[in-house]
């Protein structure tokens, strides 16, 4: 009998495999596409917005992404590439908002100030430093700095209310930022999808993936709605499977992930809907993370609209589980060991001491002990307005490094393999915000020829940015941001 078999499976169904199925779609609708997610709704896991802070990553408050050289010194530069990444997200969601693939803005993307906000001469030092720097950058010259209690109450005043009087303060405010619902993204991408003749299969969990001899892939599976093992084949698969991406990937034998290891990070939110509390703070305010923290458990206070409702989100407090998955086995780090992982993932272990020190200090902290890190950044914080929600899994990528022998790597990691005909996404934070920009890369390099002769100029009509270095020239930036901003319905933050 002859197998099935398909241009494209998308495994996973969150903002990546949503982002790259619509992407591809547009460009080459005559291919047949096969997704496959195995729980029971879309974005579940780190598309789901509760399993994120819903900060579109735009580095316009983060400060993990500008931080402070040995001699003191301050570079832009990835600053620059993340914001240049996110405004091409921002910029394809309008074009799919003009073309009613997207429905309401407000189902999905609202705007909402970013703000960093640091205790400490020190840190007030740096932020100034960091603000100096970057008002020089187009995309970023809209920004505000200030030391002035006063006002920083008027951009946030649950930070200020009841705080120590003569403390050294500062903020940066920026207008351009948002806050998103990853999950709304992914439900209406993905509901598109079927209406175009996608199949979409829930429930239905892909076991592992084997390269045939004619070069396709055979995707083998199980559905649990049934409780039946199936198998399809495909010309090109794609992992996007979250925490569960690294073991597919293992089990594609393919030589480029020879090295890769995973280290899950669980985390909690304290989060607040009393709606007295909520109305008074309408920014997302990033600060410091704790020497040896992971750049994902940088603390920070969110405001927050999911399906609506406005809520406050505090965190994260970092935790460990072996799952890489919030519903998924606790036998998924054990299992993805393997021989050539085994020393990188160990020399990690070794020269990143602190981190497992922080981690088993978040482990043992106590409720009170986590109130206390909220009052640091809002005094008046009542225990009975917060209450503790489990966020997503992270699986920190590990790789082997010719120098350390392994390293810990931040951030997002694209995996390609098999000539082109396999990719994946292993990593976390900017992840979704950058989804748009990150299979982008997928299709150019696992399709170089047709991207460059076929797609790319049909890509450029929807996202005029890509390709352009639009921060070097303030017209364009502001150009972008203001047509954004418009579809978008950001113009009352933005104007």
């Amino acid at each position: 009998m002859t197998n099935k078999t398909v241009d494209v499976v998308l495994i996973g169904g969150g903002i990546m495999s949503a982002t790259l199925g619509t992407l591809l779609k547009q460009v080459q609708p005559d291919w047949s596409i096969t997704l496959f997610e195995r729980f029971g709704g879309l974005a579940t896991e780190s598309s789901n917005a509760w399993n994120n802070a819903g900060t579109g990553h735009s580095a316009l408050c983060e400060l993990n992404y500008m931080p402070e050289g040995k001699d003191g010194s301050l570079s832009s530069a990835k600053a620059v590439t993340i914001n240049e990444q996110f405004q091409l997200s921002r910029e394809w969601w309008a074009s799919l908002v003009e073309d009613g693939v997207l429905g309401e803005p407000t189902s999905f993307i609202n705007a909402t100030p970013h703000m960093t906000f640091v205790q400490g001469e020190k840190n007030v030092d740096y932020l100034r430093r960091r603000y100096e720097t970057l008002k020089q950058e187009p995309l970023f010259k809209e920004m505000e700095f200030t030391d002035d209690p006063e006002k920083i109450a008027e951009w946030a005043p649950l930070i200020i209310d009841r705080r120590k009087k003569g403390e050294a303060v500062a903020a940066t405010r920026s207008i351009h930022g948002t806050d998103v619902d990853f999950g709304s993204v992914t439900r209406q991408l993905t509901n598109n999808l079927e209406s175009q003749g996608v199949e979409v299969n829930m429930n239905t969990q892909v076991k592992k993936v084997k390269r045939q001899s004619d070069g396709t892939w055979r995707v083998f599976y199980r559905d649990h709605n049934t409780d039946i093992s199936s198998t399809i084949d495909a010309k090109f698969v794609f992992v996007g499977a979250g925490g569960g991406a690294l073991q597919l990937l293992q089990s594609s034998k393919i030589p480029e992930i020879k090295g890769f290891g995973g280290f899950p990070i669980s985390g909690e939110f304290f989060r607040c809907d009393n709606p007295e509390v909520v109305s008074q703070h309408r920014a997302k305010v990033y600060g410091k993370a704790a020497v040896g923290a992971p750049p994902m458990s940088v603390p920070h206070l969110d405001a927050r609209i999911v399906d609506g409702q406005e809520s406050l989100l505090f965190g994260p407090y970092a935790g460990f589980t072996p799952k890489f998955l919030k519903k998924s086995s606790w036998f998924d780090l054990p299992g993805s060991i393997r021989m050539h992982n085994i020393w990188p993932m160990i020399r990690v272990g070794l020269s990143e001491l602190s981190l497992v020190k922080y981690l088993l200090t978040e482990l043992m902290a106590s409720r009170n002990k986590r109130l206390e890190a909220l009052r640091e950044y809002l005094p008046a914080a009542k225990s009975e307005d917060w209450r503790l929600i489990t966020a997503g899994q992270r699986v920190q990528v590990m790789k082997k490094d010719k120098k350390k022998g392994g390293v810990l790597q931040f951030g997002t990691e694209i995996v390609t393999g098999g000539e082109g005909t396999i990719a994946g996404l292993l990593g976390a934070s900017p992840g979704a915000s950058t989804a748009v920009y990150a299979m982008l890369d997928v299709m150019s390099k696992c399709f170089p020829e047709k991207f460059e002769s076929e797609w790319k100029a049909k890509i450029v009509k929807q996202i005029p940015s890509y390709g352009k270095d639009i921060n070097a020239n303030a017209d364009v930036a502001m150009q972008s941001l203001a047509a954004t901003a418009k579809t978008l319905g950001l113009m009352n933050n933005e104007a």
